[in-house]
């Protein structure tokens, strides 16, 4: 019934630099399978991809197995301790926008 753990472990390994890395924790409650994915901090880019492409992309898939075997899977992608998000542009006030232009 561990399919889908094998199969994300699978493609994960093929998309990063440091497969020795990877780790895949699986658990099982009323709402269904939930595993988490942990990698090396330097590939953290490949597995989310460009604009999360990749990331939503294998979180289809794993849905897909799910359905095969009647279970809701979610994919949860750990961030590595100490990383940050960048601010969104849509954040940032007009005039720090203006402020930005200037320095240009």
């Amino acid at each position: 019934m561990e399919s889908d753990k094998v199969f994300l472990e699978y493609i994960v390994k093929a998309l990063v630099d440091n497969p020795n890395d990877v780790k895949v924790d699986r658990k099982v409650d009323e709402m269904g399978v939930l595993i988490t994915l942990s990698v090396n901090p330097a590939d953290m880019g490949k597995i989310i991809g460009r604009q999360g492409n990749t990331a939503k992309a294998i979180r289809t898939l794993l849905r897909i197995i799910g359905m095969k075997n009647n279970a809701r899977v979610n994919l949860k992608i750990n961030e590595p301790e100490g990383s940050e998000r960048p601010a969104a542009a849509s954040s940032r006030t007009v005039d720090q926008a203006m402020e930005d232009l200037k320095g240009i």
